[in-house]
């Protein structure tokens, strides 16, 4: 799944400092996101799509480094992208 470059400008624009920064990691953990939830949609009505699973398994642990990446680094950060795209808390 693609995501088209206005819903990537917005995206980045709301969790990131602005549109055009694509490098902050609150940016790419909302990123991920947004993909994880597309992928897991799709997953529900093709279940033997084992390629997409792959996938899917595949950004959640990039997004799981990013978000332990932050809780060592900016524990605020974190706490703020955790409540912003209301995720649970994965890091103890």
């Amino acid at each position: 799944m693609y995501v088209s470059k206005e819903k990537k400008a917005e995206i980045f624009a709301r969790h990131g400092k602005n549109a055009a920064d694509t490098g902050s990691t609150e940016g790419q953990v909302a990123l991920f996101t947004a993909r994880i939830a597309h992928l897991t949609s799709h997953l529900k009505t093709n279940k033997k799509d084992y390629s997409t699973q792959l996938a899917l398994q595949k950004l959640v642990g990039k997004r799981r480094g990013l978000l332990a990446y932050l809780f060592k680094i900016d524990i605020a950060r974190y706490r703020a992208i955790i409540k912003a795209l209301e995720l649970r808390d994965i890091i103890k």
